[in-house]
């Protein structure tokens, strides 16, 4: 079983925020995979299912962003999963908008959601998909840029790049990790 949790921010004024992508790409693949976040435990929101063959939980944490790692470490934990069965999906401010990456391992690279993880699971040999959100315009606080919404020329790409990703983490559980960085 695999874990794939989704980083973001609670609350309805987030929902549609740069922050949020982790939110919007976990729930892209929970609705073409049919699996409703129907339970509200280990301060997150969770529903599990399966993915093909492959049996996965996903998980929103209701925490704020730098305190993820409570709702991590709890679902990691109330699963009986080991560091390496979580994939946690996350903007990335270093990635042109709508780039992926995934990233075995390593630092945080100032993701505070990523880097409570790393604090609460102590270690960082997880996986991540990280969602590139791109950098903000001169002169703007990188911490407003990410909390700001899509401007109308990214959301006309969003629902691509949702896609895109969803089916990255899918490739990924099925067919491997060489695969899915190979492919997308």
């Amino acid at each position: 079983m695999k874990i794939i949790v989704g980083l973001g921010n609670p609350g309805i004024q987030y929902r549609m925020t740069r922050h949020n992508i982790g939110f919007q790409v976990v729930d892209r693949i929970a609705k073409i995979s049919h699996i409703p976040f129907r339970i509200k435990r280990f301060k997150s929101l969770y529903g599990t299912g399966w993915i093909d063959s492959q049996k996965v939980a996903l998980a929103k944490p209701v925490t704020f962003m730098n305190r993820s790692g409570e709702a991590v470490k709890k679902a990691v934990d109330f699963f009986y999963l080991r560091m390496e069965d979580l994939v946690v999906v996350h903007d990335d401010l270093d990635l042109p908008f709508g780039k992926l990456r995934f990233k075995q391992r390593g630092g945080d690279g100032g993701q505070q959601g990523v880097r409570s993880i790393i604090e609460s699971m102590g270690g960082s040999n997880f996986l991540r998909l990280k969602v590139g959100i791109g950098r903000p315009p001169p002169g703007m606080d990188p911490a407003e840029y990410v909390l700001g919404t899509f401007d109308e020329a990214e959301q006309v790409q969003l629902d691509r790049i949702l896609s895109r990703a969803a089916e990255s983490l899918k490739v990924m559980l099925l067919e491997g990790l060489g695969k899915a960085m190979n492919q997308f």
